[in-house]
């Protein structure tokens, strides 16, 4: 055969075989909305969690394309599974997502948190903020790549874990603790904590005015979650003491309620807020170009406390009171009384000096501290060949976006794996509207049926600029 033809036959072949890819690509995308539908309506509302039921779900779509999987219960009920498309000898990526969901009050829903409605372009349901959707982008994804049939240069990991919302002790934590070997090789993980955001259209806001930010989350606030318990004598409604269990437990959460921590910018937030000027409305540009000089200028934490709490929280320590218990009878004084507050601290913050300024505030010897969990700081690089896919992919879908790394003020199971020298990004290839946010664990969770189909071609994209380089 003529070199001519055989050159103009093998490009024919490459068109082809383009052209199948893309289709296939496209079925998947399409099947992803009626997946994350199924996945919706699969209760795994943690408490109790019931993750066996997603692990159920996954398994029967990958039973159905001939994958290898494996599961395993870190308790009844509490499921895990995972598989692997096998490549070459570079370091494996994860796609990780956690099954379980926070619970959600129906009443105050306009659909049900779990019937996976399509309205007016969304699709509406418990997870599909956190993480569901997640979890049907790395599944699709993963299916199209074992269907194009191209080599791998590294193994592929799809994953998914229970128990994330209640700090993954019987997810990933178990799985780091008891199956460490699942991780051996992995040079990177893909989990939550990050994507695309329309920033806010508000003129007043400090996100600015409709600029798409891609936001790849590499660190995060540490949790640092306590329990006070205050003792004191107990008695009759009826005769009040100038003591009591409640009093005061009641004056010490005043007191940390009215405490101001100290800002402290860290690195990788002064990273963040310069990223985020050039496209802050012009009321904030100056300050967000040197946030910690802005810091220290009066009233000026409040403001942004007050306009958007979430870049407000990266500036410095934080506790918030969530639980309050005391009598179970409105004429008994208790013998004693219990909070439970939830701590975030900047990544750099030595936990036991928190602690000892936490002791300083509640300032009284009959109220006890109990740690209930703390974990430990921990941060990403982004010198690596999949952020800089997530650089590329973003720009080509999205040429005016920008790409930056940042800080969540939440935390993740990332902190597993990055305390096991894994590198761990938050990132899931979705755009929504910074008002958006509210949703997430809040009412009338939803995503939009564009995000799913382009997410599934985003991701997939990402990691075959990974894998086929």
């Amino acid at each position: 055969m003529k070199p001519a033809i055989l050159l103009t036959l093998t490009s024919s072949l490459l068109t082809i075989t383009g052209l199948a890819q893309e289709q296939d690509l496209e079925t998947f995308s399409q099947d992803a909305v009626r997946l994350l539908q199924e996945y919706v309506r699969v209760d795994t509302t943690n408490p109790p969690g019931n993750e066996t039921r997603g692990v159920e779900f996954l398994a029967g779509i990958l039973d159905a394309y001939g994958i290898k999987y494996e599961t395993a219960e870190s308790a009844p009920g509490r499921g895990n599974i995972w598989a692997r498309l096998e490549g070459g000898d570079e370091p494996a990526i994860l796609l990780l997502h956690h099954i379980d969901v926070v619970p959600a009050d129906e009443e105050h829903w306009t659909t049900s948190p779990l019937g996976a409605e399509i309205r007016d372009g969304y699709l509406y349901g418990r997870g599909t903020l956190d993480t569901k959707t997640s979890g049907i982008l790395h599944l699709q994804a993963f299916l199209a790549l074992q269907a194009d049939g191209r080599p791998l240069n590294r193994d592929v990991i799809f994953m998914a874990t229970a128990d994330e919302e209640a700090g993954g002790n019987f997810g990933a934590g178990w799985l780091a603790k008891n199956r460490p070997e699942l991780f051996d090789g992995v040079g990177v993980i893909l989990n939550e904590g990050g994507s695309g955001t329309i920033l806010g259209s508000k003129e007043t806001s400090p996100a600015g005015g409709g600029t798409i930010s891609f936001e790849v989350e590499v660190t995060q606030k540490v949790p640092w979650w306590f329990r006070l318990v205050a003792t004191d004598k107990p008695g009759h409604g009826s005769l009040p003491r100038t003591t009591n269990a409640l009093t005061r437990l009641i004056h010490a959460l005043a007191r940390l309620d009215n405490y101001q921590f100290e800002p402290h910018i860290v690195p990788a937030v002064d990273a963040y807020f310069k990223a985020i000027s050039g496209v802050a409305d012009p009321q904030w540009r100056h300050a967000f170009f040197d946030i910690a000089e802005a810091v220290k200028e009066p009233g000026f934490l409040l403001r942004l406390q007050l306009e958007n709490p979430f870049l407000h929280a990266l500036t410095r320590n934080a506790c918030s009171i969530t639980m309050l218990s005391g009598s179970k009878k409105i004429n008994v004084v208790p013998p004693s009384a219990e909070a439970q507050i939830d701590c975030r601290l900047v990544p750099d913050q030595d936990p036991q000096e928190f602690i000892q300024l936490l002791r300083t505030i509640i300032n009284d010897s009959a109220i006890e501290m109990e740690t209930i969990m703390g974990f430990t700081p921990a941060m990403s690089t982004t010198d690596t060949a999949v952020y800089r896919a997530i650089e590329r992919v973003s720009k080509q879908y999205f040429p005016d976006s920008q790409v930056t790394p940042m800080v969540q003020t939440g935390f993740t199971d990332s902190h597993f794996f990055r305390d096991m020298g894994i590198t761990a990004y938050g990132f899931e290839a979705t755009v929504t509207a910074s008002s958006e946010t509210d949703r997430v664990h809040g009412n009338d969770e939803r995503i939009s049926l564009e995000n799913i189909t382009r997410g599934v071609r985003m991701t997939y994209d990402i990691l075959v600029q990974v894998v086929h380089d």
